[in-house]
């Protein structure tokens, strides 16, 4: 069994596919197969389930996933300990990150990363389901941090470091019956049509505790992955939102105002996995983020 087998394997195994795991690896979909099957004949048992549509876990293949991940993770801290002792760090570092995050400057931050430690190469993505996605792939150590908003109880498994907050004010159209106003009580809210991030989203669990909160329903009329185009969508006729002060500029066409009677506030948080150590990479980044940002 060799270290490379086990990445392969965990690779199909967290794509679903091997041609997004041989996209991923950087190397040709046959030299997967290959070391996928000679890892199944090395242990004598079927460890994928291969159709058309999606490859999937045999019970075996389950059982495995954790320990290759672990042999893994083990055989990245011991190159992280000789790169440190060499004087340079290398590797892969999976950052997880929202849709939009301009509440601090993540490419400068990502820049002096780079320039810090040209040897590690920084891979960033997002989730569809927003910071409950993120959360999932960090414990399943798809990623090895993760940017998140979680307002409310801190789920199980993560460890997380605040690293600021902004607030949520409503946006409305110019011409709008509450464009005028100086404040909103969140009361006077019911029964408009809102746009609003799918439900998994930090933004979208800020408003929906905040309505229940204060016993208002709401309806949600559309919803968009990109809290930088909520603005737009309001100005265009589409609803109304709430939205982090940090992604309202200068957006012609709207009016933004303060809601009181309710907790809006938006956090952005580290988020690391709790059953691992953070490696040599991501420890880098996170004294880095602790300089510019805590």
């Amino acid at each position: 069994m060799e270290l490379r087998q086990l990445e392969y394997f965990v690779a199909v195994a967290e794509e679903q596919s091997f041609t997004r795991a041989a996209t991923r690896l950087f190397v040709v979909q046959s030299a997967v197969s290959a070391a996928v099957k000679a890892l199944e004949r090395d242990l004598g048992a079927a460890l994928l389930e291969r159709n058309s549509k999606r490859v999937l876990l045999t019970d075996a293949g389950a059982a495995l996933l954790p320990r290759a991940r672990f042999a893994l993770d083990a055989a990245r801290e011991a190159r992280d300990a000789v790169a440190e002792v060499r004087g340079g760090l290398s590797g892969t570092l999976r950052i997880g990150t929202l849709t939009s995050i301009r509440i601090i400057d993540l490419p400068a931050i990502l820049g002096e990363f780079h320039r810090r430690h040209p040897g590690v190469l920084l891979r960033t993505m997002a989730a569809p389901s927003g910071s409950t996605g993120l959360i999932e792939a960090l414990t399943d150590h798809r990623l090895d941090l993760a940017f998140v908003s979680l307002p409310g109880a801190k789920p199980r498994g993560v460890r997380l470091i605040e690293l600021t907050h902004s607030v949520l004010d409503l946006v409305v159209p110019d011409g709008h019956p509450l464009a005028a106003r100086d404040t909103v009580e969140i009361t006077e809210l019911t029964g408009l049509d809102f746009i609003d991030s799918p439900v998994g989203y930090g933004n979208r669990s800020v408003t929906d505790r905040a309505f229940a909160a204060a016993g208002v329903p709401r309806r949600v009329t559309i919803e968009i992955a990109d809290i930088g185009t909520g603005a737009a969508h309001v100005r265009h006729g589409l609803g109304i939102t709430l939205l982090p002060r940090f992604v309202l500029g200068d957006e012609p066409g709207v009016a933004v105002i303060p809601v009181t009677g309710a907790d809006l506030t938006w956090p952005l948080s580290l988020a690391i996995a709790d059953d691992r150590t953070p490696g040599a990479a991501a420890r880098a980044l996170i004294t880095l983020l602790t300089e510019r940002i805590t």
